[in-house]
């Protein structure tokens, strides 16, 4: 019986001394593990909130829009632009600012805000859609090489057609009528079938065909 206690006794002092070199680490360990989980949970709990003040925030903006009134719906944008950039709601915000401003006649605005989803969303058809309205805006200018730019980045299948036919029309105002042809004529083989928008295309390459 001396001989079992004396075995017992040795590895409890193993234990002990096994704990003395290892047992910190183990504690430290559980430490970090245990703030990891509730630093996680804590993170989720912040991006949820944040999720929710942007949806309240575009849910102002909504109800600013129907104002009509430019500067109350860029401030209203801005806030959502500014505050949460990263969120869906505010690539939405900036394009309806944009329109807002467009609208007004503020040109200048109207393309910065464009410019903005462009630089900042996550959304390829978001992009694509400032993008087409961006390039537009710059037709309308007559700054045709900055309109070409922007139509020359890439998009989505869905917006070949669009893309083409609107650098068509760049090119068209640019005199550069040859390559103005084959962006339409680009934009009709990138169309599903003959309906009204094809019809309006083929007018415009049509137009063109006695052009120099």
């Amino acid at each position: 019986m001396a001989v079992y206690d004396l075995e017992e006794q040795e590895k409890i002092d193993e234990l002990k001394a096994w704990w003395r070199r290892y047992g910190m680490l183990i504690v430290i360990g559980l430490a970090v593990f245990v703030a990891g989980i509730a630093g996680m949970q804590a993170w989720k709990y912040y991006q949820s909130q944040k999720v929710e003040q942007a949806a309240e925030l575009f849910d102002s903006l909504l109800q600013v829009q129907t104002s009509g009134d430019p500067k109350k719906i860029n401030d209203a944008a801005g806030l959502l632009m500014e505050g949460f950039p990263a969120s869906g709601y505010a690539a939405r915000a900036a394009i309806i600012a944009a329109r807002a401003s467009f609208d007004a006649r503020d040109l200048q605005n109207a393309k910065s805000r464009l410019q903005w989803v462009l630089d900042h969303s996550k959304e390829d058809e978001l992009k694509n859609i400032a993008g087409l309205r961006l390039a537009s805006i710059l037709l309308d200018e007559k700054k045709y090489d900055d309109a070409l730019r922007v139509l020359a980045t890439k998009q989505g299948a869905s917006f070949d057609g669009l893309y083409a036919d609107l650098k068509g029309d760049v090119l068209s105002a640019a005199g550069r009528i040859s390559e103005a042809r084959a962006a339409y004529q680009m934009a009709l083989d990138k169309m599903a079938g003959k309906g009204t928008y094809f019809n309006i295309v083929q007018m415009k390459l049509d137009a063109l065909q006695d052009a120099k």
